[in-house]
């Protein structure tokens, strides 16, 4: 009996190795270097520099800005778990202040995911970039588009409150891609 589980063990982990392997045999993506990029003598010679080509895409600042705002609002998030762990892991608290920092933690990730998840949706209905704040039952979304008619706003809001049942009032604004 031993050795029948040993040979369905093999067996199942030898599967599953040829079928990565072939998967990347067979991947016509190659992995990227995560932006990093080895240049030897002969093609940094050949580089030509501030050449961008006429179908390069432009880069926009609201991009930009939207990245700025997703990083302070990781920062105070992470300096807020970083407190509730303390709590949590402190013996000077209550089991009943440590379930309360508990669940504290637990609200912090559900907004987080739903964050994330409503950036995701909202970049679904077309919007280049969104960015999503949530705080106190209020919910402020920015997005770049062009202009934003009333039906897109709309749109929008319906979608925010469809998702995130915590949401009293939605307030959509815009910035340019342009």
């Amino acid at each position: 009996m031993r050795v029948k589980k040993k040979g369905v063990w093999f067996l199942t982990l030898l599967s599953l190795v040829a079928v990565i392997g072939v998967y990347y045999l067979f991947d016509r993506n190659p992995m990227p270097f995560d932006g990093i990029t080895i240049f030897s003598d002969d093609t940094i010679e050949d580089t030509k520099l501030g050449d961008a080509g006429s179908d390069a895409t432009p880069v926009f600042a609201e991009s930009y800005l939207f990245e700025e705002i997703r990083m302070e609002m990781r920062n105070e998030r992470s300096q807020q778990r970083e407190l509730l762990t303390q709590k949590i892991t402190s013996d000077d608290l209550t089991a009943e202040e440590r379930n309360q920092a508990f669940d504290e933690m637990q609200g912090l990730t559900k907004q987080e995911t739903a964050e994330a998840m409503l950036e995701m949706l909202i970049k679904d209905l077309g919007y280049e970039d969104a960015v999503v704040r949530t705080g106190d039952g209020a919910v402020k979304v920015s997005v770049i588009a062009d202009e934003l008619s009333a039906a897109q706003a709309d749109q929008i809001v319906y979608t925010v409150k469809s998702e995130w049942e915590d949401s009293s009032s939605v307030s959509v604004d815009f910035k340019s891609g342009q």
